[in-house]
Protein backbone atom coordinates (compact mmCIF):
# COMPACT_ATOMS: atom_id res chain seq x y z
CA UNK A 1 0.00 0.00 0.00
CA UNK A 2 1.30 3.67 -1.00
CA UNK A 3 1.46 5.90 1.81
CA UNK A 4 0.08 8.64 0.07
CA UNK A 5 1.13 11.90 1.55
CA UNK A 6 -0.06 14.31 -0.97
CA UNK A 7 -3.34 13.17 -0.39
CA UNK A 8 -3.36 13.41 3.08
CA UNK A 9 -1.08 16.56 3.22
CA UNK A 10 -4.48 18.37 1.37
CA UNK A 11 -6.48 16.54 3.86
CA UNK A 12 -4.69 18.63 6.65
CA UNK A 13 -4.18 21.65 5.37
CA UNK A 14 -8.26 21.67 5.15
CA UNK A 15 -8.18 20.98 8.59
CA UNK A 16 -6.23 23.44 8.91
CA UNK A 17 -7.92 25.89 7.70
CA UNK A 18 -11.03 25.18 9.28
CA UNK A 19 -9.25 25.11 12.58
CA UNK A 20 -7.68 29.37 11.81
CA UNK A 21 -11.06 30.08 10.85
CA UNK A 22 -12.31 29.46 14.16
CA UNK A 23 -9.98 31.26 16.31
CA UNK A 24 -10.10 34.63 17.61
CA UNK A 25 -6.78 35.80 16.36
CA UNK A 26 -5.19 35.00 13.00
CA UNK A 27 -1.71 33.52 13.14
CA UNK A 28 1.09 35.28 11.80
CA UNK A 29 4.09 33.19 10.79
CA UNK A 30 7.45 35.45 9.96
CA UNK A 31 10.00 33.60 7.79
CA UNK A 32 13.56 34.66 7.81
CA UNK A 33 15.33 34.41 4.44
CA UNK A 34 19.36 35.37 4.85
CA UNK A 35 21.14 35.39 1.55
CA UNK A 36 19.94 34.32 -1.66
CA UNK A 37 20.19 30.59 -1.70
CA UNK A 38 18.03 29.46 -5.05
CA UNK A 39 16.66 26.34 -3.14
CA UNK A 40 15.82 28.20 0.51
CA UNK A 41 13.96 30.59 -1.96
CA UNK A 42 11.94 28.21 -3.32
CA UNK A 43 11.20 26.60 0.12
CA UNK A 44 10.18 30.29 1.57
CA UNK A 45 7.56 30.56 -1.38
CA UNK A 46 6.03 27.31 -1.19
CA UNK A 47 5.85 28.02 2.84
CA UNK A 48 4.30 31.04 1.98
CA UNK A 49 1.75 30.00 -0.48
CA UNK A 50 0.71 27.14 1.67
CA UNK A 51 -0.06 29.63 4.61
CA UNK A 52 -1.97 31.92 2.47
CA UNK A 53 -4.02 28.76 1.57
CA UNK A 54 -5.04 28.33 4.82
CA UNK A 55 -5.52 31.87 5.98
CA UNK A 56 -2.69 32.04 8.33
CA UNK A 57 -0.89 35.72 7.39
CA UNK A 58 2.56 35.11 6.13
CA UNK A 59 5.44 37.94 6.32
CA UNK A 60 8.47 36.94 4.36
CA UNK A 61 11.86 38.68 5.83
CA UNK A 62 15.09 38.79 3.52
CA UNK A 63 17.76 39.92 4.54
CA UNK A 64 21.29 39.93 3.06
CA UNK A 65 24.11 37.61 3.08
CA UNK A 66 26.08 40.25 4.74
CA UNK A 67 23.97 40.67 7.94
CA UNK A 68 25.69 40.37 10.94
CA UNK A 69 25.35 37.71 13.91
CA UNK A 70 23.66 40.20 15.98
CA UNK A 71 21.22 42.19 13.33
CA UNK A 72 19.85 38.56 13.07
CA UNK A 73 19.34 37.85 16.51
CA UNK A 74 18.19 41.84 17.15
CA UNK A 75 15.20 41.40 14.84
CA UNK A 76 14.67 37.84 15.86
CA UNK A 77 14.18 38.97 19.58
CA UNK A 78 11.97 42.01 17.91
CA UNK A 79 10.06 39.36 16.86
CA UNK A 80 9.33 37.69 19.55
CA UNK A 81 8.23 40.66 21.67
CA UNK A 82 5.55 41.35 19.08
CA UNK A 83 2.37 40.59 19.85
CA UNK A 84 1.26 40.22 16.52
CA UNK A 85 3.10 37.44 15.37
CA UNK A 86 2.93 33.96 16.35
CA UNK A 87 5.12 31.87 14.69
CA UNK A 88 9.15 32.47 13.66
CA UNK A 89 10.85 30.88 11.19
CA UNK A 90 14.52 31.25 10.18
CA UNK A 91 15.08 29.59 7.00
CA UNK A 92 18.59 26.99 7.16
CA UNK A 93 20.99 27.13 5.92
CA UNK A 94 22.52 30.49 7.53
CA UNK A 95 25.78 31.87 6.08
CA UNK A 96 29.29 30.38 7.47
CA UNK A 97 29.35 33.75 9.85
CA UNK A 98 26.31 33.06 11.62
CA UNK A 99 25.60 30.55 14.49
CA UNK A 100 22.52 28.45 13.55
CA UNK A 101 22.78 27.65 17.38
CA UNK A 102 22.52 30.83 18.49
CA UNK A 103 19.63 31.71 16.24
CA UNK A 104 17.55 28.67 17.13
CA UNK A 105 18.36 29.41 21.05
CA UNK A 106 17.06 33.09 20.34
CA UNK A 107 13.80 32.12 18.99
CA UNK A 108 10.82 31.89 21.30
CA UNK A 109 9.50 28.41 22.24
CA UNK A 110 6.14 29.24 22.18
CA UNK A 111 6.64 30.86 18.55
CA UNK A 112 9.17 28.19 17.31
CA UNK A 113 6.82 26.49 14.80
CA UNK A 114 10.01 24.12 13.51
CA UNK A 115 10.18 22.68 17.10
CA UNK A 116 14.23 23.47 16.68
CA UNK A 117 14.86 25.10 19.95
CA UNK A 118 16.19 23.75 23.01
CA UNK A 119 13.07 24.03 25.27
CA UNK A 120 10.90 22.15 22.82
CA UNK A 121 13.56 19.41 21.69
CA UNK A 122 14.55 18.98 25.64
CA UNK A 123 10.35 18.78 26.40
CA UNK A 124 10.19 16.54 23.98
CA UNK A 125 13.18 14.04 25.20
CA UNK A 126 11.94 13.99 28.40
CA UNK A 127 8.16 12.89 27.57
CA UNK A 128 6.53 16.45 28.41
CA UNK A 129 4.40 18.16 25.48
CA UNK A 130 6.52 20.50 23.31
CA UNK A 131 5.01 23.47 22.18
CA UNK A 132 5.74 22.08 18.90
CA UNK A 133 6.65 19.28 17.22
CA UNK A 134 9.34 19.27 14.41
CA UNK A 135 7.47 19.64 11.00
CA UNK A 136 8.90 16.52 9.15
CA UNK A 137 8.87 14.11 12.12
CA UNK A 138 5.15 15.04 12.94
CA UNK A 139 3.88 14.41 9.61
CA UNK A 140 5.75 10.84 9.34
CA UNK A 141 3.41 10.00 12.34
CA UNK A 142 0.29 11.66 10.85
CA UNK A 143 1.13 9.56 8.04
CA UNK A 144 1.47 6.40 9.77
CA UNK A 145 -1.87 6.90 11.17
CA UNK A 146 -3.63 7.67 8.47
CA UNK A 147 -3.21 4.75 7.35
CA UNK A 148 -3.61 2.46 10.21
CA UNK A 149 0.49 1.73 10.45
CA UNK A 150 0.65 -0.64 13.90
CA UNK A 151 3.22 2.25 16.17
CA UNK A 152 3.05 1.04 19.87
CA UNK A 153 4.71 -2.50 20.04
CA UNK A 154 6.41 -2.23 16.62
CA UNK A 155 10.11 -2.09 16.20
CA UNK A 156 11.48 0.46 14.32
CA UNK A 157 14.22 1.33 12.67
CA UNK A 158 15.40 5.12 11.88
CA UNK A 159 18.58 5.35 9.70
CA UNK A 160 20.07 8.87 10.20
CA UNK A 161 20.40 10.85 13.69
CA UNK A 162 19.80 14.78 12.81
CA UNK A 163 18.23 17.14 14.88
CA UNK A 164 16.12 18.04 12.37
CA UNK A 165 14.29 14.60 11.67
CA UNK A 166 16.24 11.16 13.03
CA UNK A 167 16.38 12.40 16.49
CA UNK A 168 12.84 14.02 17.26
CA UNK A 169 11.55 10.70 14.84
CA UNK A 170 12.87 8.60 17.36
CA UNK A 171 11.67 10.42 20.10
CA UNK A 172 8.18 10.32 18.73
CA UNK A 173 8.15 6.92 18.11
CA UNK A 174 9.57 6.49 21.46
CA UNK A 175 6.86 8.14 23.10
CA UNK A 176 4.12 6.06 20.95
CA UNK A 177 6.04 3.19 22.46
CA UNK A 178 7.77 1.83 19.80
CA UNK A 179 11.13 0.09 20.50
CA UNK A 180 13.54 1.98 18.55
CA UNK A 181 16.58 1.23 16.92
CA UNK A 182 18.55 4.55 15.88
CA UNK A 183 21.10 3.44 12.79
CA UNK A 184 23.50 5.83 11.46
CA UNK A 185 26.91 5.18 9.92
CA UNK A 186 28.82 3.97 12.21
CA UNK A 187 25.75 1.00 12.84
CA UNK A 188 27.31 -2.55 12.40
CA UNK A 189 25.00 -4.68 10.26
CA UNK A 190 22.31 -2.22 9.69
CA UNK A 191 21.10 -4.83 6.75
CA UNK A 192 19.85 -7.27 9.09
CA UNK A 193 18.24 -4.21 11.44
CA UNK A 194 15.96 -3.18 8.78
CA UNK A 195 15.32 -6.97 8.03
CA UNK A 196 13.37 -7.67 11.08
CA UNK A 197 11.96 -3.93 11.66
CA UNK A 198 8.02 -3.70 11.16
CA UNK A 199 8.80 0.39 10.36
CA UNK A 200 11.82 1.57 8.79
CA UNK A 201 12.34 5.71 8.26
CA UNK A 202 15.22 6.40 6.63
CA UNK A 203 16.12 10.32 6.27
CA UNK A 204 20.01 10.10 5.06
CA UNK A 205 20.06 11.72 1.53
CA UNK A 206 21.78 8.62 0.12
CA UNK A 207 20.59 5.05 -1.60
CA UNK A 208 20.33 2.41 1.47
CA UNK A 209 17.23 0.52 1.70
CA UNK A 210 17.44 -2.37 -1.10
CA UNK A 211 15.65 -5.30 -2.08
CA UNK A 212 17.04 -7.91 -0.17
CA UNK A 213 17.13 -5.82 3.26
CA UNK A 214 13.01 -5.57 3.64
CA UNK A 215 10.81 -7.66 5.02
CA UNK A 216 6.76 -8.43 4.01
CA UNK A 217 5.12 -7.02 6.79
CA UNK A 218 7.58 -3.96 6.73
CA UNK A 219 6.45 -0.14 6.65
CA UNK A 220 8.79 1.62 4.89
CA UNK A 221 9.08 5.46 5.17
CA UNK A 222 11.35 7.67 2.90
CA UNK A 223 12.71 10.77 4.03
CA UNK A 224 15.26 11.20 1.60
CA UNK A 225 15.44 12.88 -1.68
CA UNK A 226 17.80 14.15 -4.36
CA UNK A 227 18.44 14.06 -8.04
CA UNK A 228 20.09 10.76 -9.59
CA UNK A 229 22.44 10.68 -12.60
CA UNK A 230 19.97 10.79 -14.59
CA UNK A 231 18.27 14.06 -12.88
CA UNK A 232 15.74 12.15 -11.78
CA UNK A 233 13.92 12.76 -8.36
CA UNK A 234 14.59 9.28 -5.99
CA UNK A 235 15.30 8.42 -2.20
CA UNK A 236 16.88 6.39 0.40
CA UNK A 237 14.74 3.56 -0.78
CA UNK A 238 15.03 1.23 -3.81
CA UNK A 239 11.44 2.32 -4.83
CA UNK A 240 10.91 0.16 -7.47
CA UNK A 241 12.41 -3.07 -6.39
CA UNK A 242 11.06 -2.56 -2.19
CA UNK A 243 7.84 -1.67 -3.21
CA UNK A 244 6.41 -5.05 -4.32
CA UNK A 245 8.05 -6.80 -1.43
CA UNK A 246 6.92 -4.97 1.59
CA UNK A 247 3.26 -3.90 3.55
CA UNK A 248 3.64 0.18 3.57
CA UNK A 249 5.66 2.31 1.48
CA UNK A 250 6.22 6.33 1.21
CA UNK A 251 7.03 7.02 -2.35
CA UNK A 252 9.44 10.07 -3.84
CA UNK A 253 7.77 12.54 -4.45
CA UNK A 254 4.70 12.70 -3.03
CA UNK A 255 5.45 10.72 0.31
CA UNK A 256 7.14 12.65 3.02
CA UNK A 257 7.71 16.44 1.69
CA UNK A 258 3.93 16.76 1.36
CA UNK A 259 3.34 16.04 4.74
CA UNK A 260 6.32 18.30 5.91
CA UNK A 261 4.41 21.52 4.62
CA UNK A 262 0.83 20.45 5.54
CA UNK A 263 2.50 19.87 9.44
CA UNK A 264 4.58 23.06 9.23
CA UNK A 265 1.37 24.92 8.64
CA UNK A 266 -0.62 22.84 11.53
CA UNK A 267 2.28 23.88 13.44
CA UNK A 268 1.55 27.56 12.76
CA UNK A 269 -2.09 27.50 13.08
CA UNK A 270 -1.51 27.51 16.80
CA UNK A 271 -1.25 30.82 18.80
CA UNK A 272 0.38 30.78 22.22
CA UNK A 273 0.53 34.76 22.72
Amino acid sequence: MILDGKALSNKVLEDVKERVSKLSIQPHLVVILVGDNPASRIYVRNKKLAAEKVGIKSTVIELPVTVTEDELLGRISELNEDKDVTGILVQLPLPEHIDKNKVITTISPKKDVDGFTPENVGRLAIGLEPYFYPATPQGIIMLLDEYNVQIEGADAVVIGRSNIVGKPMSQMLLKRNATVTTAHSYTKNIEDKIKTADIVISAVGKKIVRCKMVNKNSCIVDVGIFRDANGKLTGDVDFDCVSPTVKYISPVPGGVGPMTIASLMYNASKVYV
